[in-house]
C-alpha cells in the first residue's frame, strides 16, 4: 500500500522548507518502519523505490514543480531507472534521503536519489530518467523549467555515467519479446 500518511506530512514539510534551485540537494530524515521490512528484517526494495517516490516529491515541492503540475494540469512519470543496493537498513533505523536534478535534455530529467545511514554509509542509489506529460505527451524540460521560474537555468554537463547509461538503454529491444504458446520467444 503507498504510505499516503507519509506523503502528506512530507509534502506539509517541504511546503515549509526554502525553495530550492532544480540542481540542490534536498535532504529528508526517514525511518525504516515495520511495515517497510522483508522476510529478513530489513528495507524492502520495492518499498525502497516508494520512499524514493516520497524523496522525488518533497524536491518537486521545494523547486516549485508541484504547483506547475496542478496549473498546467501535468503529470510526472519514471521513464527509466538503474539502482544499486549496497548496505542494509533495519527495522526502526533512521537513514537520510538525498535528492536532485542531475541534468537533462529535450524530453527527460535525470535526478538521483540516495539513502545514508548514520554512520556515513550510503545504503543504496537511484538514478531516474523522469518526465512530465500532459495530453499530448512529454512536456519539453525547457517549458517545465520556465513553468517553476528557472527558465534560465542551463542543464549542467550530464554526467558520463548516466549517458553510458542512456546509450546502453537505446539498445534494449522495445517492446520485449514476447512469449509464444510453446514457450519459446518470438
Amino acid at each position: 500500500m503507498f504510505p499516503i500518511v507519509r506523503l502528506l506530512k512530507d509534502l506539509f514539510v517541504a511546503s515549509r522548507m526554502n525553495p530550492l534551485p532544480l540542481t540542490a540537494v534536498h535532504r529528508s530524515s526517514h525511518i525504516c518502519w515495520p511495515w517497510d521490512l522483508d522476510i529478513w528484517l530489513e528495507l524492502n526494495n520495492g518499498r525502497a523505490m516508494t520512499l524514493y517516490d516520497l524523496g522525488r516529491t518533497m524536491l518537486a515541492q521545494r523547486v516549485g514543480l508541484i504547483g506547475a503540475l496542478r496549473q498546467n494540469r501535468w503529470g510526472m512519470t519514471v521513464a527509466g531507472t538503474s539502482v544499486r543496493f549496497r548496505r542494509r537498513i533495519r527495522g526502526f533505523e533512521r537513514f537520510e534521503m538525498r535528492s536532485r536534478a542531475v541534468a537533462w535534455d529535450d524530453k527527460f530529467i535525470y535526478l538521483e536519489q540516495s539513502m545514508w545511514k548514520k554512520n556515513g554509509e550510503c545504503a543504496s542509489h537511484v538514478m531516474l530518467r523522469t518526465a512530465v506529460t500532459d495530453a499530448k505527451g512529454i512536456v519539453p524540460p525547457t517549458k517545465v523549467l520556465a513553468a517553476v521560474g528557472q527558465g534560465d537555468a542551463e542543464t549542467p554537463t550530464m554526467p558520463e555515467w548516466i549517458a553510458a547509461w542512456c546509450q546502453a538503454d537505446a539498445t534494449r529491444p522495445w517492446p520485449p519479446m514476447a512469449e509464444t504458446q510453446d514457450g519459446l520467444a518470438s
